[in-house]
This record gives structure tokens, C-alpha cells and sequence, in this order.
């Protein structure tokens, strides 16, 4: 008889009574029954911190006031957490995560990296320091046809690429919203940027991901189409890719009659590929010459990292669950997580956010990539 697996210890800093992202990731981390939430610093007001823990079944000894007291506290425990989740506003991404990662604690941390470079860059040292993993959730990597997607790419199925377009279309925020959601997605302090940083890094990590090719260059315009808001809710942006490919990606939160419009466009000398997050378990592939071929989740290839049978759809929550699931993998020895984005993708959206900005603030020129050859 196969001996279950241990589950492992998860905490969270973040996430508490009101918030949307942290209850996402608990149902993630539920879903493949490899985690249990433990322990949280949900809140910085302690009332609702505790008031949260006790909804959620957190023992009161490991509801935290503040995370400095939750990462030495569970450092110290033999029972400590294996990881902890980090769900809070952009601007408190770095901080938590430095105290974990310095107490050898793993960190799951929501997408972007941090609000600004500074962040970014004191967040990088302490991950290259530390043993324990750093591990960014962007979810749609964990969707099953992405995966095979790039599984595709990188076997020639499309040839050589040419053009990638990728395009992440919402509406909520078509006009001054007041919510606690748009409150500090539209706060320049809060979340460093607006469309850019909040979808825009989605979509600039899909097309890495996808295409594993890196950027040399982007030339973006960024806009603010309601009046007085302080970030960007807009964003065309042309790339110049490895290889001689072209890429654009077109990023908007006032798009009317858009509710999750994620789209990726893939086309090589070969062939062709098309899909959508809102319809995320069909992918069209055409050949040159051929009929398009309609590629399903739930049949061939495509069944890797699904968990229902086909036709039952599947998609942002198992995305999410795939993710943390490939990290309890990763985390107890038995995979090398070389599909969970990590570090150095945090750092590539960051490069992506702050060259958006620059090339728009000059009127729109070209900006290289560091590394670029």
C-alpha cells in the first residue's frame, strides 16, 4: 500500500476578512490536498487578524499580529510552516517576503514582484541568500493547454516564430471605481502602476512562458483614460523578441464588454496557435496549408495537470492549484518546479513595468532589455 503523502504546513500574511486574492489562494492550496493553512498574520488590525484566523480554523497561538512576529515565531516551532503565502497590496510584497526567506521559510508570493525597483532589488538579494525557494504565482502558467502550448513551441511545432500577440482586456475600472480592490490597484504608492503592473505583467509573462523567448527591446504608450486617476489603465506596447520575432501587447481595464479578455496569438512559419482564458480548455492549432484543428483539455497531450474529466471546465482556480502544487513537489524534494515561475520571471516583469513607463513618459521609444545581445 502507497504511503499518503505528508501534507505540508502553510501560512499567510495577508489575506484576511474583505480580501479577494488571499481566499483564492486558500482554495487553491486545498484543492490537490498537499497543504494546511496553519498560520497567518491576515491583517495589520489585530481585531480583524484574529476575527479572520478564527473563521479560518488558525489555531489563536498562530494568528500573528505582525509577520516579523509570525516568521520568527514559526521558524522557532518544530512544527513550523514549510511556507507561507504572501497575499497583501503590491507595496507589501518585499518586506514579508525578506523575512521569510531569511528565516529559511519558502514564500509563494502574488504577482508582481514588489511597487517598485528598490523593492525588487533588496527582495532578489535576499532570495539569492537564502536556501529556501521564492516562487511568483503567475496562475495562467498552470493552465493545462498553456503548458502544452509550450510544449509545442519548443518541439517545432510552429516552426520558427514570427508573431506573438497577447492582449489582457477588463472593463472594471472604466470609470472611478471605489472599492477596496480599486482603491489600491489605482494607488501609484500602493501598486507602483496601474494596467501595466496589475494584468499587463500577465500578459507579458504568458508570452514568455509560452514562447520561452526573451525580450530585447519594448516601445510602449500608456494612457489614463478617466480623469485624475494617477496610474495607467491602458497600455499598447510593441516588442522585439529573441530571434527575430515581433510581439505586441495590448493591456486595458476600460475596455467595455470585457470581463477577463487574456488572448494569446502564436504564429510561426509552420503553423499557428490560438486561445483564450475566458474558453481556457480549447486551443486552436493550424498548420500552413491545413484546416484548423481544434486542441481539447481533456484529450491527448493536453491532460497533463487537469483533474477533472473531459468536457468539465477547468481554469483560473486549478490554475492556481497547479502552481501550488507543483511547489509542494518542489519543496519536498521530489520535483525541480522548472515550470513554476520564480525569481528571476519577478524580475522580468518588473524590467517590463518600469521600461513601459520610461519608454511612454519619452513619447514612446525603444527601450533594451539589460541583457539584451
Amino acid at each position: 500500500m502507497t504511503k499518503p503523502e505528508k501534507r505540508l504546513k502553510l501560512g499567510m500574511v495577508g489575506g484576511g476578512q474583505g480580501a479577494f486574492i488571499g481566499g483564492v489562494h486558500r482554495i487553491a492550496a486545498r484543492i490537490d490536498g498537499k497543504w494546511d493553512l496553519v498560520a497567518g498574520a491576515l491583517s495589520s488590525d489585530a481585531s480583524r487578524a484574529a476575527a479572520s484566523a478564527a473563521e479560518l480554523g488558525i489555531a489563536g497561538e498562530r494568528s500573528y499580529t505582525s509577520f516579523e512576529e509570525m516568521a520568527r515565531a514559526e521558524a522557532a516551532r518544530a512544527d513550523g510552516i514549510d511556507a507561507v503565502a504572501i497575499v497583501t497590496p503590491n507595496h507589501l510584497h518585499t518586506a514579508p517576503a525578506i523575512a521569510f526567506l531569511d528565516a529559511g521559510i519558502h514564500v509563494i508570493c502574488d504577482k508582481p514582484l514588489a511597487a517598485t525597483q528598490a523593492q525588487a532589488e533588496a527582495l532578489s538579494q535576499a532570495a539569492r541568500a537564502s536556501d529556501a525557494h521564492f516562487i511568483l504565482t503567475h496562475n495562467y502558467t498552470g493552465y493545462p493547454l498553456i503548458r502544452l502550448a509550450r510544449r509545442m513551441v519548443a518541439r517545432g511545432d510552429l516552426g520558427t516564430l514570427r508573431v506573438v500577440q497577447v492582449e489582457y482586456a477588463q472593463d472594471w475600472l472604466a470609470e472611478d471605481t471605489q472599492t477596496k480592490q480599486a482603491d489600491w490597484r489605482t494607488d501609484p504608492t500602493r501598486a507602483g502602476a496601474g494596467s501595466i503592473g496589475d494584468i499587463g505583467t500577465h500578459a507579458y509573462n504568458l508570452m514568455s512562458f509560452v514562447t520561452g523567448l526573451k525580450s530585447q527591446a519594448l516601445l510602449a504608450e500608456l494612457h489614463s483614460f478617466v480623469a485624475d486617476r494617477a496610474v495607467d489603465d491602458n497600455a499598447h506596447i510593441l516588442l522585439r523578441l529573441q530571434g527575430g520575432a515581433r510581439g505586441t501587447i495590448w493591456a486595458s481595464q476600460v475596455a467595455i464588454g470585457n470581463e477577463n479578455g487574456l488572448r494569446l496569438r502564436l504564429y510561426g512559419d509552420k503553423g499557428g496557435l490560438e486561445w483564450a482564458q475566458e474558453d481556457p480548455n480549447r486551443m486552436w492549432f493550424t498548420r500552413f496549408g491545413d484546416a484548423p484543428q481544434l486542441l481539447t483539455r481533456g484529450a491527448g497531450e493536453a491532460t497533463e495537470a487537469t483533474r477533472v474529466p473531459p468536457g468539465h471546465p477547468e481554469g483560473y482556480l486549478e490554475g492556481f492549484a497547479t502552481l501550488y502544487g507543483d511547489a509542494a513537489e518542489l519543496i519536498s524534494g521530489r520535483d525541480t518546479g522548472a515550470l513554476l515561475p520564480g525569481l528571476q520571471d519577478g524580475l522580468d516583469g518588473m524590467w517590463f513595468i518600469a521600461a513601459c513607463l520610461e519608454s511612454s513618459r519619452a513619447g514612446g521609444r525603444w527601450v533594451a532589455h539589460p541583457e539584451a545581445s
